[in-house]
């Protein structure tokens, strides 16, 4: 079978499933593992944002949804020559990937029959079906069913390893210029640490809001995770943060790695949450997540 992901979390997942051989396009935002970088044709392209602050994307991103135009371009010509058979996508958020219609009429016009999966999780326990979903389609169901075993294990193991500690309020936040809440799954990867969310939206979008309102949540704990970025961006960006929580512990975290893209390494960003919040309850992940104030 020949798979094109037009989302990294997708990537992921097929990687995760042992199909990495299988998978023929990926789109250029794609970086993990890094062969899917290397060794795939780019089917999807978009603006390289590396240089601009998070306010001047913001205003990018805005312009663009006020012209009516799209965040990402699809080549058409090399999706069709790859001949895939499934094609996984989303329409959660026009933010993050290219919305499925957008596939669906490109390969109406150009004749192409692959299947078109929609992944569109709201919680962590969607994320997890999302791969049940990518294993049945795919042909492996037995291995998706076995790869979201595991997952649960693990889940399992850190719910057991803060069981009666206290829950520190957390606040997180996924942009910083303006400020947004976290949405969709990651409160639940929040409580799954063994932490309460505050001024979170859990399985709903992430939405805009002011550091005067964040402030007066009071929160114990703030995780910058800023969508789009790694570790090292996060850093900058919660260094900007951290004098508004002066009574916080304020932390930057691999959000492109381990928080924001719905996928299998959403376990490890719970197992990371939960070192920083309860210390000594798992291994620090210093690789993932720094303290900046």
């Amino acid at each position: 079978m020949r798979l094109v992901s037009l989302l990294p979390s997708a990537t992921e997942i097929v990687y995760a499933l042992g199909l990495g051989d299988d998978l023929v396009g990926v789109t250029f935002e794609c970086d993990e593992p890094p062969a899917a970088r290397t060794d795939k044709t780019v089917v999807v392209g978009g603006r390289d944002t590396r240089g601009m602050t998070p306010g001047e994307i913001d205003a990018y991103v805005r312009s663009q949804f006020a012209a009516g135009a799209d965040l990402y371009t699809l080549h058409a010509g090399a999706l069709a020559a790859l001949d895939p058979h499934l094609i996984l996508t989303q329409d959660l958020c026009r933010v993050c990937a290219l919305p499925s219609g957008h596939v669906e009429d490109a390969l109406a016009h150009l004749g192409c029959r692959a299947d078109v999966l929609s992944l569109d999780p709201h919680s962590l326990d969607d994320v997890l079906g999302t791969i049940l979903q990518v294993g049945e389609s795919a042909g492996v169901p037995e291995r998706a069913r076995r790869l979201v075993a595991g997952l649960r294990a693990r889940l399992d193991l850190v719910a057991t390893a803060v069981a009666g500690r206290p829950r520190r309020k957390v606040l997180v936040v996924e942009w910083v210029d303006p400020p947004f809440t976290a949405g969709h799954w990651v409160p639940d990867l929040v409580t799954a640490a063994g932490g309460e969310p505050v001024a979170a939206h859990p399985g709903a979008r992430s939405l805009a809001t002011t550091w005067p309102e964040l402030t007066l949540v009071g929160p114990d704990v703030v995780v910058v995770s800023p969508c789009g970025f790694h570790l090292d961006g996060a850093v900058e960006q919660a260094r900007l943060v951290a004098p508004r929580f002066p009574g916080a512990e304020v932390w930057a975290i691999d959000a492109d790695g381990i928080v924001v893209r719905p996928g299998p390494r959403l376990v490890d960003g719970v197992e990371a949450l939960a070192a920083v919040l309860h210390p000594g309850s798992l291994p620090a992940r210093s690789d993932a997540v720094r303290r900046v104030g």
